[in-house]
């Protein structure tokens, strides 16, 4: 078995459609991993790992092999989440009969690329890797109770959003908490040991890479939505309407640049090199546009992301958006560490 590393970057960056099991099989453990986790989609988690680095960065907390051992970590317990979150829809009857989720990527259970044990078997090794990165982190803290608490959180989160979180309405909430203030937040406080006084600041710096994280999960739960109401799954979209659930992805979206406006000219936590997320406003506005408009019934000629639709133009946004976020940040940190005196807080 070769290793594949275009695989691996692929899958990274794309979620891979496969219809042969003996291609498959010739794939290697990692390649397997990461498409079966959708790695193109817990990718978000380094991302917000990275945030959380630049801000202890710029606050002179960060140390990298800590850094790099909790953002791993927690970049497998999504992954973890994700094949336990199609263990469980397998096993209760949801992810068959051409379900949204056997469309859009690789399942390997409906597929029958593997058993439901072997899934177990993948997920059992995935949680002890997450598992021991939780404990160095609270060995690294010296137990902090801050650190506990958050961790604990988070995991209650990833471990009850397949069921019951998604099924009340308010597994949308749980994914914007962990991938916005909780895990930017619970990554900067193990890295300066304990909770320091920008500590409030820096989780609503997690704020607007929540919500843009968010804005793609409830565009995918709109997408979904008269599959999930047959299968009885109750997603935000499913409670409110398709119409609110648009108008809410709106409003999500908007406020993510509301937020870095308050952190950079308030209590200006940010300088306004921050700004320079505006760059993404077209990607924005054009998901916003889309948003407007109920889903079309078939995708357009040449439309290649089917049958994801609004899921598809948030996810466009996210990834502009991200990377000029990490982007104004590291300029941020520099003008933080060597112009200390530019733009103080107030």
């Amino acid at each position: 078995m070769k290793i594949n590393f275009g695989m691996w970057k692929t899958a990274l960056w794309t979620l891979v459609k496969m219809d042969s099991k003996a291609e498959w099989d010739q794939l290697d453990v990692i390649s397997k991993w990461l498409i079966a986790t959708r790695s193109a989609v817990t990718i978000v988690t380094i991302y917000t790992g990275i945030i959380a680095g630049l801000l202890a960065w710029r606050d002179g907390y960060f140390s990298f092999f800590p850094w790099l051992i909790v953002t791993l970590g927690l970049f497998i317990a999504h992954g973890t989440n994700n094949l336990l979150n199609d263990y469980t829809d397998f096993s209760r009857g949801v992810d068959v009969d051409y379900y949204f989720r056997t469309q859009y990527g690789v399942h390997p259970l409906v597929q029958k690329f593997w058993t439901k044990k072997q899934q177990m078997r993948w997920f059992y090794v995935s949680g002890v890797l997450a598992f021991l990165s939780g404990v160095y982190a609270l060995v690294y803290t010296n137990f902090s109770p801050v650190v506990i608490g958050l961790f604990a959180f988070g995991a209650l989160l990833l471990l009850f959003y397949t069921w019951p979180i998604k099924y009340l309405g308010v597994g949308e909430l749980s994914i914007f908490l962990i991938w916005g203030p909780v895990l930017v937040a619970g990554i900067y406080t193990v890295l300066a040991k304990g909770w320091t006084d920008n500590s409030w600041y820096v989780a609503l710096a997690g704020v607007p890479f929540g919500l843009s994280v968010v804005s793609i999960n409830i565009g995918k739960h709109i997408d979904k939505m008269d599959a999930d109401k047959r299968k009885g799954v109750g997603t935000l979209p499913v409670r409110i309407g398709e119409k609110a659930a648009r108008v809410v992805n709106i409003a999500s979206l908007v406020l993510i640049y509301l937020v870095i406006i308050y952190l950079v000219f308030v209590p200006r936590y940010f300088t306004p090199v921050m700004l320079i997320v505006f760059l993404a406003v077209k990607r924005l506005v054009f998901a916003a546009g889309v948003l407007s408009k109920p889903r079309p019934e078939q995708p357009p000629e040449g439309y290649t992301f089917w049958p994801t639709w609004f899921a598809a133009f948030c996810f466009h946004h996210n990834r502009l958006f991200g990377g000029l976020f990490i982007l104004g940040l590291i300029i941020d940190a520099l003008l933080r560490i060597y112009a200390s005196g530019f733009w103080p807080l107030r």
